[in-house]
């Protein structure tokens, strides 16, 4: 087995869905669902979807469509997804990893809303991080790297101090633009070049260092 990968941070930035929390049955039904109503290819709807907020993945996907539809549609497709969570579990190793973060500077990061990530969190058993940044935080959906930029601001740390743990594309491109190292987590990510990937969380070791510093073994 090789070496762990040793990393140091002053905060961790976390991705939820695909990174704590893993969503994919609700994602597939309701976005298959969508795809169907606007006569699309199911399967490249889903190559698109993960890690963007839903009407920045309609505005690509229906690119002549006016954005206050999407939004409009965006915000529909918010309540159903917060009322579905069957099949929303943790991901491998989330609870563990979560509690060894207890008394360290890190912030959730997501796309959905504060609804839908109390819910998702919850039907997965995970407590909410006390920082939390979600869509009604920003003016920009992942991939741009604001919230991820917020986050940071928010607990206090310089960009180039935090580690971010994301599953998708967009989240992982979000994280290079905001100048922070990415920690990719599942096989999805594996597809986007993160500077460290991990099958899941019970890969990542997590120890406090000396002067605020945290320390992260991963692989």
């Amino acid at each position: 087995m090789p070496p762990a990968t040793v990393l140091t941070a002053r905060a961790l930035l976390l991705d939820m869905d695909g990174t704590l929390v893993n969503s994919d049955a609700v994602v597939e039904r309701i976005w298959r669902r969508w795809a169907e109503r606007h006569g699309l290819d199911a399967d490249e709807v889903m190559k698109v979807v993960h890690g963007r907020q839903g009407y920045a993945s309609m505005a690509l996907l229906l690119p002549d469509r006016p954005m206050e539809h999407n939004r409009a549609d965006n915000a529909r497709m918010l309540a159903e997804e917060t009322a579905d969570v069957e099949g929303v579990v943790p991901i491998p190793g989330a609870p563990e990893f979560l509690a060894s973060l207890r008394g360290l500077p890190h912030a959730l990061v997501t796309s959905a809303d504060v609804p839908l990530s109390t819910a998702r969190m919850a039907a997965a058993g995970l407590a909410l991080p006390e920082v939390r940044v979600t869509a009604e935080s920003v003016g920009a959906s992942k991939p741009d790297p604001e919230g991820f930029l917020k986050g940071a601001a928010e607990l206090g740390v310089a960009p180039e101090d935090c580690v971010v743990f994301e599953d998708s594309g967009a989240g992982i491109e979000a994280g290079r633009a905001a100048g922070m190292r990415v920690v990719g987590v599942g096989a999805r990510a594996g597809m986007h070049g993160p500077d460290v990937l991990v099958g899941d969380l019970r890969e990542v070791r997590v120890e406090a260092g000396a002067g605020g510093e945290i320390r992260l073994y991963v692989g």
